[in-house]
């Protein structure tokens, strides 16, 4: 692999393990299962190793859990950063782990070096800050710097004591896992499930199970009950705690981790029970052999076994790398699997149109949970694993996500391969995966059953057509009454004012609030209607991009339809165009080739009427020249802080060379910074920027 492919896929697996992390840490919902998750960690860690001089600042070797999002909790700063752990996944990188703890510390191999080792029990990380004894704040990990105030809510915890017993320091941050049992989750789905019902038939509606919101798993469960705004809610939910760590302290009451821990036990709180001191790396090999047989009797979920140096003052030594202990790391489990047969093979719609197949299984039990689907991703790995409806097949179930298919088990000859579909099973549009992808797209977007509602819930979102009184429920509702099919018909709404004010909850003035926000509409921003049609790759910058060029939306759809019909001139119109690819040029041309998109496009523009699209620039001292935003923005987006440099009449570039002019650079900017400096390149601050936009007016 050469710097420019290793680069590509480091640009490439930081996209992908930021999705994931923010799925699993920020929405309780992951996608894939845990080691698939570790598989692309390590190839990002291999890739870091080979090409040092190619680490990202957005790195995800630099990043811990995920930034706390917008929440209705309060936002918490720990004190003491709360880091993660780095991984081991076999006896001989257990091994090395030792020998790298000795080297470092420069031990012999006869001098005597302890570890303790416990369950690594997959839970919700929290943090308790006890004064005087008194629990006086509780916070999630968030991002190791930040956390949500959960303090409320850890009061419904009856493993956490309000009160600590016996002598404690006067500040002790006591860490540790929040989590729920598994038979209490299985209780608390059947639960919900009754629940529902009861509400159906209280309202004599017809009660659909599939509908019903359960929780996937346990650590979901745990996540989602804790992180609640109504502390009575976490109440009603069976939560546990077991404490392992410690974030600020005034004093440390002994000098071991495992000294530690019988404090905490003393002090109240529960530790795992099989907890132990290891001597000797046989020792430490045992215990995760023991632990991984007790663990399908356990009453909780555990992914692994944790091992850390005893010793506080070699914890102390050897410190910290950027985001895990030197002195810690978690042996993972390998994944559960059974053999079944794969039945059927489905293909879903998702909402942005990706084909993504499902097999039904017969029914098997994997780790103690039947499954009856495995994800098979997309057509590539049908292709790899040669499955066909029939095939005997090994899965495996990690992180209690949706299993994956292992192995095929069946012979090729058996049976002809499986044919991916080319068109949409919900609406017959060409189906196609552009250059590069392995993904399989519906182009009947806004015509598409499997994408229609959620494409009109994005034609009116405020970065869109923002169009107040739209939301979910009322397009939702719209949509299943035969209203609502298109983005034009949100324009023919007026039609129905009598039919709407007829319906449930809806008065004169919230009718008429809502047709006069659809009214105010039939002049809409050029870029913002492009950029709600949602086309693939024609995100909101993009499409401002393509109007500054195009001005109008008929001249840019005239463009697009002679590119896919091979006009080199049309493709060299919109290559020439700062930012815009052929990816982008790909997509408008799929859009447009579809007979169904054309008729939508004709239908909403015969309903409104987009004025002349013309970028108003202000005069400013940054006017004609090229700055690049690095770091971390604080006060405003990425896409935001990229507008105000177009309306100052400055270009937004991704990148620093020597045609930059000036690096806004915020906390965390890396190479770039550098590379400007290098340069002589001006460099400011976000709040250097911001006073240039403020005086610009």
């Amino acid at each position: 692999m050469d710097e420019a492919e290793a680069a590509n896929e480091l640009m490439r697996l930081a996209k992908q393990i930021a999705h994931h992390n923010r799925l699993y840490h920020a929405e309780d919902a992951p996608e894939i299962s845990d080691p698939e998750f570790d598989a692309l960690v390590r190839r990002n860690e291999a890739l870091e190793t080979a090409f040092p001089h190619l680490v990202r600042e957005d790195s995800p070797s630099k990043a811990v859990g995920h930034e706390v999002a917008a929440s209705p909790l309060g936002k918490v700063t720990h004190e003491v950063r709360m880091m993660s752990l780095d991984n081991a996944f076999s006896d001989e990188e257990v091994e090395e782990f030792v020998a790298r703890v000795r080297r470092y510390l420069n031990l012999g191999e006869d001098e005597p070096l302890a570890f303790t080792a416990e369950d690594k029990i997959d839970g919700l990380s929290c943090s308790l800050r006890y004064e005087s004894g008194v629990l006086v704040r509780a916070a999630t990990r968030g991002d190791g710097q930040v956390g949500e105030d959960v303090t409320p809510n850890v009061a419904h915890i009856a493993d956490i004591p309000q009160q600590l017993l016996g002598d404690v320091p006067e500040v002790f941050e006591i860490r540790g896992e929040v989590y729920m049992a598994r038979d209490e989750f299985t209780a608390l789905n059947e639960r919900l499930m009754e629940e529902a019902r009861a509400d159906a038939e209280a309202k004599g509606a017809e009660f659909d199970p599939a509908k019903v919101r359960q929780f996937a798993n346990p650590r979901n469960a745990a996540a989602g009950s804790l992180r609640q705004k109504d502390a009575s809610v976490t109440a009603r939910r069976p939560l546990r705690f077991w404490a392992y760590a410690w974030g600020a302290a005034s004093e440390l009451p002994t000098d071991t981790q495992a000294g530690i821990v019988e404090r905490f036990k003393a002090w109240g709180l529960p530790v795992s029970p099989l907890f132990r001191r290891c001597g000797t790396l046989d020792d430490m090999l045992a215990a995760y052999a023991e632990i991984g047989t007790a663990r399908p009797g356990l009453p909780y979920e555990i992914d692994g076994v944790v091992y850390k140096v005893d010793r506080l003052d070699y914890q102390q030594r050897l410190g910290f790398v950027a985001k895990a202990p030197r002195w810690a790391i978690a042996r993972k489990f390998p994944a559960e699997q059974a053999e079944t047969t794969l039945e059927s093979i489905d293909i879903q719609v998702g909402r942005t149109g990706k084909l993504t197949p499902v097999g039904r299984l017969a029914p098997v039990l994997v780790g103690g949970v039947t499954v009856t689907n495995v994800t098979l991703h997309n057509r590539d790995e049908i292709e790899r694993l040669g499955v066909r409806p029939g095939d005997r097949v090994l899965v495996q179930r990690a992180g209690d996500v949706i299993p994956q298919v292992v192995r095929n088990l069946t012979p090729d000859f058996e049976r002809a391969p499986f044919v991916f579909p080319d068109h949409c099973p919900e609406c017959g549009s060409e189906a196609v995966s552009e250059e590069g992808e392995v993904d399989v797209r519906c182009t009947g977007g806004l015509i598409c059953p499997a994408q229609r509602t959620e494409r009109l819930k994005h034609f009116v979102s405020r970065a869109a057509l923002d169009i107040d009184g739209l939301g979910e429920k009322t397009i939702a509702q719209f949509f299943a009454l035969g209203w609502l099919e298109s983005p034009a018909d949100i324009f023919r709404l007026k039609e129905r004012r009598d039919e709407i004010l007829a319906l449930e909850g809806w008065k004169d003035r919230s009718v008429d609030n809502l047709l006069m926000s659809v009214e105010n509409r039939r002049e809409p921003d050029a870029a913002r209607l492009l950029f709600g049609l949602g086309i693939r790759h024609v995100g909101a910058v993009t499409a401002r991009d393509l109007l500054k060029y195009f001005h109008e939306l008929p001249a840019l759809r005239e463009a697009a339809e002679m590119a896919r019909a091979g006009d080199e001139e049309a493709v060299g119109l919109f290559t020439s165009i700062d930012g815009i690819g052929s990816a982008v040029v790909e997509a408008l041309g799929d859009f447009f080739h579809e007979e169904h998109n054309r008729a939508v496009w004709d239908d909403l523009l015969s309903e409104v009427a987009p004025p002349r699209y013309e970028v108003e620039t202000l005069d400013s001292p940054v006017a004609g020249k090229t700055v690049v935003f690095t770091g971390k923005l604080e006060t405003m987006s990425r896409d935001e802080a990229k507008a105000q440099a177009e309306r100052l009449g400055a270009k937004a570039s991704g990148s620093v060379s020597a045609k930059t002019d000036l690096l806004v650079a915020g906390p965390g900017a890396g190479s770039k910074l550098k590379k400007a400096q290098e340069l002589g390149i001006e460099v400011i601050d976000e709040a250097a920027w911001a006073d240039i936009v403020a005086a610009a007016g």
